[in-house]
């Protein structure tokens, strides 16, 4: 059994490990949500046909991975990097955001669930967008970089 006063220096401890650990916490959090963001912006600015932004804010290691909208599967940058030129080619347009977004993260890697919504617009008419996604991140050289993007399928994008 424990003693009252072991329990009050527990406690003390504990408060203490949470009170230094929590802003790093926040910190990691608040760094993966805005990499959430980066990642919507440059998915937009792709959609008009360039894709510099965000093969800029993918990870570049063999290691990582992506399975699109498209349906397929890609492990490495020398497969995922030429996708984003791929896909910036077919100029979608329209316009995709974040909804419901749930972030989990530590000092090196981070998740973030959410949904996509939005439109494209194929041949001229809006298709709409509402997939669950989910994008993973790793921290390098002090930046968040994505190591992971998987998506529902979008049926006028698969082959």
């Amino acid at each position: 059994m424990m003693h009252h006063s072991s329990r009050l220096a527990l406690a003390v401890a504990l408060a203490g490990l949470s009170g230094s650990l929590a802003p790093a916490a926040d910190a990691d959090v608040a760094g993966v949500t805005q990499a959430v963001a980066d990642f919507h912006e440059a998915l937009n600015v792709m959609f008009t046909g360039d894709p510099a932004p965000m093969k800029a804010i993918w990870s570049h290691e063999e290691d990582i991975a992506y399975m699109g909208p498209m349906g397929d599967h890609h492990v490495g940058w020398s497969e995922i990097g030429p996708i984003w030129d791929a896909q910036a080619a077919k100029k979608l347009g329209g316009k995709v955001g974040v909804a419901e977004l749930s972030v989990i993260a530590g000092p090196e890697v981070g998740v973030a669930t959410y949904l996509e919504k939005g439109e494209n617009i194929i041949d001229g008419e809006p298709q709409p967008v509402s997939i669950r996604t989910t994008t993973s991140f790793r921290k390098e050289a002090g930046q968040w970089k994505v190591i992971g993007h998987h998506t529902d399928t979008l049926p006028y994008l698969t082959p």
